[in-house]
C-alpha cells in the first residue's frame, strides 16, 4: 500500500496521462522495487537506446540530485567538510545534494566505444553491469519495443548476479517483459508515442522516491 504522500503523485500522473491507468499496479510494484533497493543501500542501473539511452541519463539526472524539494547533506557531514577547509567546505556544505545512486550505463563513451570495437556491440550494457552491479541493485532496462538485444543480454547478467530487472516498455513487451521482476508497458506501440508515456512514469517513480527518502 502507497503511503497517502507517495499516492498523490501517482493519482495526479493518471489524472494527466488516464491511458496510464491500465498499468497502475505495475507502475506501484516498479516504485516498490526501487524504494526497497534505495533503502538497503543499493542503487539503479540504467539503459536504452537511442531517444531511451537519453532517458536513461534523464532519470539519473533527477535521482542524483534535487529534483523538486532541497536535499541538504546531513549536519555531520556539513561539519566535516567545514573543518576540512572553512571556505570551500563551507560552500559545498551549502551545495551539495543527496544522492539517490543511479548509473546510466549510455554515458560511459571510453568504455563503451572500446567494449564494443574490441569485443561485443551487443554485449556493451551486459559489461557494465557485470562491472558495477552487485545483488540488490536494480537495473531499468528501456525499450520501446522490448526487444533490444543489448538490453536482452544485460538482463542475463543481471539476473546472475542477482540484480532486479524492471522493463519499461511499450503494449508489446517484447522479451524484455518476459524475464523482468516487473514489467511497465505502456499502451502505445509506436516508437515516439511509447516514448512519450515514459517520460511520466519515470517521472512519477522520481516524485516518489524524493518523497519517500527525502
Amino acid at each position: 500500500m502507497l503511503e497517502q504522500k507517495l499516492q498523490k503523485h501517482l493519482e495526479s500522473l493518471l489524472d494527466r496521462y488516464p491511458a496510464l491507468r491500465c498499468i497502475k499496479q505495475e507502475i506501484i510494484d516498479a516504485y516498490f522495487i526501487l524504494e526497497e533497493c534505495f533503502s538497503c543501500g543499493g542503487k539503479l542501473l540504467i539503459a536504452g537506446n537511442g531517444g531511451s539511452a537519453a532517458d536513461a541519463e534523464h532519470i539519473a539526472g533527477e535521482l542524483m540530485k534535487r529534483f523538486r524539494k532541497p536535499r541538504p547533506v546531513s549536519a555531520e557531514f556539513a561539519q566535516k567538510l567545514k573543518s576540512l577547509d572553512p571556505v570551500r567546505g563551507t560552500n559545498l556544505a551549502h551545495n551539495l545534494e543527496q544522492s539517490l545512486m543511479a548509473i546510466p550505463l549510455v554515458a560511459h563513451e571510453a568504455l563503451t566505444t572500446a567494449y564494443i570495437n574490441d569485443v561485443d556491440g551487443l554485449g556493451v550494457f551486459a559489461q557494465q553491469l557485470y562491472g558495477f552491479g552487485r545483488a540488490g541493485d536494480v537495473f531499468l532496462g528501456i525499450s520501446t519495443s522490448g526487444n533490444s538485444q543489448n538490453i536482452m543480454s544485460a538482463t542475463i547478467v543481471a539476473r546472475a548476479l542477482g540484480i532486479k530487472v524492471i522493463g519499461l516498455t511499450g503494449a508489446a513487451g517484447g522479451e524484455l517483459a518476459a524475464v523482468s521482476d516487473v514489467a511497465v508497458k505502456v499502451p502505445e506501440v509506436e516508437t515516439y508515442k511509447v516514448q512519450e508515456l515514459h517520460l511520466p512514469v519515470y517521472h512519477c517513480w522520481c516524485l516518489m522516491l524524493e518523497d519517500y527518502f527525502f
